[in-house]
């Protein structure tokens, strides 16, 4: 299966580039037509040639590592009968120097909040197993090097 995206950036007319005061914000062009609105983080390139309102790619690879676990965690409480009416997860990644001196995200927490209803809910070990199924499962977590830890109350 091969996946694509197009990221499309242009240098603005009134910019030098060679001072490096040129503007980082682009798009991103997914194939079903979704464009979004991207930049560096205004945390590591500052104001104004970032754009703070952008999705930056470090957000992009904490959401993304959220969603495909949560994805799993949906799929495997489907296969188990677990009803899970919503799940929230307000997932954090800390950016910092690695092991080899490289800046890198090296932590994703996610920390979701999941309601189940009817008459088959996940005792706190069944719990912990779905979302260990569900890690060992997803895809981004199983093509990056940075540790991602679940927290969940």
């Amino acid at each position: 299966m091969l996946y694509k995206t197009k990221i499309l950036w242009k240098k603005n007319s009134d910019e030098s580039f060679l001072d490096r005061k040129y503007s980082r914000v682009h798009k991103w062009i997914f194939d079903g037509g979704i464009q979004v609105h991207a930049s560096s983080s205004p945390h590591v390139v500052p104001l104004p040639m970032s754009d703070e309102t952008a999705v930056d790619p470090e957000e992009a690879f904490i959401a993304a590592a959220s969603s495909c676990h949560m994805l799993s965690f949906l799929y495997i409480a489907a296969v188990r009968k677990f009803i899970v009416e919503s799940y929230e997860d307000n997932a954090e990644g800390v950016l910092k120097k690695n092991d080899e001196g490289k800046i890198s995200v090296t932590q994703i927490n996610l920390k979701p909040k999941i309601i189940f209803s009817g008459d088959n809910i996940p005792s706190e070990d069944q719990l912990k197993e779905l979302h260990h199924l569900a890690h060992e499962s997803c895809y981004i977590a199983n093509s990056v090097k940075t540790k991602i830890d679940v927290l969940y109350p």
